[in-house]
């Protein structure tokens, strides 16, 4: 079977963070959206549909894997967005009686197409698979997790650490934490812990998997003090510095530094968060920076639900916790305090007293004051300094991605005047 994991039309609900990367790209648990996927279907040949000017990266992450090119035989369709469960191979193979499309609420979640209807598709320019594609198709309802806004996947988070934790289980791929080889580190309900090689544990640490398991990768180093209350998952070669404080749902990416206080978020790779400060339902993209003392309220003071400016609307999130959401390569300087339910893009630079804008465009510049342009080439060379730092190269794929962010994002800064 060919299986494609593809991109709808409403990718651009999870704006910023999908400027650099599909939407299926996106970390929930300890998994992206693809990997959960794949797994579901061990025995598929996975296809990945992109948007075009992702395909050439996507091709290099992705060796071997097929790339916005359908095979001429029968093809089962899986929107990118779904959450998908070990059971979704189950729930879908007893359903296929020719072509048909399946839906959960909303959401066009999945097709299987036979031929005719893939060549009609592949003639189709779109960046896209727009889902009134399917429309012509007999469709059933079944039960399947699909997001529809980031938010989404931080109210998931929790859940999908425990899934994605009991997967590796199965797979035989979790070590047991020792308590004789970490003296005195406290751990709490520690048959819930795994910890890879090569870990560094220093003595005051506290570990508790009371309320969910704690799984820590190869090479952390977590340094005296520091609580991590499960579930949690903590990626390859990430620092938790001295009286971190990381609560329950927290999802971190690998070679990460992260300090202060940090709950319900999800972290990508190559982010520092290392200063004290508050991080709370949140999600952020890579290569991020967030300076001493930068705070983000999740919470209004009526308590009532967050509202978030998301692709030129503003939605209401029906959450009434929503903190921060960032875009790939964005900075705040020191003491930067962040309102409910932020969106701050792409490769932004954000400082100066008070609170900033809820929206921050991509390569915007400033603060409360004012916003002005940051200029590509700027952006382009703090990019390779940072990429430097952590020994990765800096190519030409890169540089050709930040410049069509930028000229995508272009539009939306001139709305706002720079």
């Amino acid at each position: 079977m060919h299986v494609c994991i593809f991109e709808d039309e409403h990718y651009i609900n999870f704006e910023p963070l999908v400027y650099p990367r599909p939407v299926y790209d996106l970390v929930c648990g300890i998994n992206s959206l693809r990997e959960k996927i794949s797994r579901a279907f061990p025995k598929a040949k996975i296809i990945l549909h992109c948007r075009k000017y992702l395909e050439e990266i996507v091709k290099l992450e992705n060796p071997g894997i097929t790339v916005n090119n359908f095979p001429g035989e029968d093809i089962l369709f899986i929107n990118g967005r779904v959450i998908a469960d070990s059971n979704l191979n189950q729930i879908l193979s007893k359903k296929f009686t020719g072509e048909k499309v399946f839906t959960s609420g909303n959401n066009t979640v999945a097709a299987i197409l036979s031929a005719d209807s893939v060549n009609k598709l592949r003639k189709q320019s779109d960046d896209t698979i727009h889902s009134s594609f399917f429309s012509s198709f007999a469709a059933e309802e079944i039960k399947v997790n699909c997001a529809n806004y980031i938010w989404d996947l931080i109210y998931l988070n929790g859940n999908e650490l425990r899934n994605d934790i009991k997967h590796l289980i199965r797979q035989k791929k979790l070590k047991k934490a020792d308590r004789k080889k970490y003296k005195g580190v406290h751990f709490l309900d520690q048959k819930n812990i795994y910890i890879n090689k090569n870990v560094g544990i220093k003595p005051g640490v506290v570990i508790d998997a009371s309320n969910g398991p704690v799984y820590i990768d190869n090479n952390v180093l977590i340094s005296s003090n520091a609580v991590i209350e499960g579930p949690v998952y903590i990626g390859e070669g990430t620092k938790i510095k001295s009286f971190a404080s990381i609560y329950s749902n927290v999802s971190i990416g690998k070679i990460c530094k992260i300090g202060g206080e940090v709950e319900d978020s999800i972290i990508h790779s190559y982010t520092n968060k290392q200063h004290p400060g508050f991080l709370g339902h949140s999600y952020l993209g890579s290569w991020i920076n967030i300076g001493a003392d930068t705070n983000c309220s999740d919470l209004q003071n009526n308590y009532g639900t967050v509202k978030v400016q998301i692709n030129g609307r503003h939605i209401d999130s029906g959450k009434q916790f929503l903190g921060l959401i960032m875009g790939d390569h964005t900075k705040t300087a020191i003491n930067t305090m962040f309102n409910t339910g932020t969106v701050a893009g792409f490769s932004a630079n954000i400082f100066g007293a008070g609170f900033p804008p809820k929206y921050i465009p991509s390569f915007g510049w400033g603060g409360s004051e004012s916003l002005k342009l940051y200029k590509i080439s700027k952006a382009l060379e703090t990019a390779k300094t940072v990429f430097g730092r952590r020994e990765v190269l800096f190519e030409g794929k890169d540089e050709k991605l930040f410049e069509k962010i930028f000229e995508l994002t272009q539009k939306d800064r001139e709305i706002r005047g720079f």
